[in-house]
């Protein structure tokens, strides 16, 4: 999510003919992006902020050109939380000549503490959508919602929905059925393409008196 956009805001598209660079050994290699991303982990690290403002935060100081394209750049001006959990050695800035996983990790981890504070405040009415991952977001979300339980905290009267184009076990068990489980809440299965569904969940909150 943070590649594509961060590319999308800086040049206007995110993708690579990934079988014809990984044979060639430049796949994942443009210099830009791994620059911006691993400095500004780098920066949040120092900064003790979470990787997403910071993110945010050195996105806009580019001035990119499609930034209205961007929920990065959108969410740091408008001051809302926008939360990045990694898979290190997932993602194609991790083999960098900039990266510090120290700096990956803890700013990664600042954001996890941040979306447990969200998900504490889900109790009585609060939502929380899952659009499109299969494993990293529910085995996140599970652990957020065990951490605010544990810690005593209420969670009931929630309401949770995965969007995929196919149902995955993780995202049904660990986002639909047990945060919801013991009359905690409601939770739904939503399964289309997201360029369809995510639109008519817009309008219809929009129209929603």
């Amino acid at each position: 999510m943070l590649v594509h956009d961060a590319e999308i805001a800086m040049v206007g598209s995110t993708s690579e003919d990934v079988d014809a660079t990984l044979s060639e050994g430049v796949f994942g290699a443009a210099e830009e992006t791994g620059q911006l991303l691993n400095d500004a982990a780098n920066a949040a690290a120092n900064d003790r902020i979470g990787l997403g403002e910071a993110m945010g935060r050195a996105l806009l100081a580019t001035d990119p050109p499609n930034r209205n394209y961007s929920l990065l750049c959108t969410t740091y001006e408008a001051r809302i939380p926008f939360t990045a959990h990694l898979s290190i050695g997932g993602d194609i800035t991790h083999f960098h000549p900039n990266v510090d996983g120290a700096a990956l990790g803890e700013s990664s981890h600042t954001d996890f503490r941040i979306l447990a504070s969200i998900v504490k405040q889900m109790n009585g009415g609060g939502v929380y959508l899952n659009v499109g991952s299969a494993v990293i977001l529910p085995e996140v979300f599970l652990k957020c919602v065990s951490l605010v339980r544990n810690l005593g905290n209420p969670l009931s009267d929630i309401t949770t929905a995965n969007f995929d184009f196919i149902q995955s076990y993780r995202s049904l068990t660990n986002v639909v059925r047990r945060p919801t489980e013991n009359a905690a809440g409601r939770g739904y299965s939503i399964t289309g393409h997201h360029e369809l569904t995510i639109p008519l969940l817009a309008a219809m909150l929009l129209q929603k008196p």
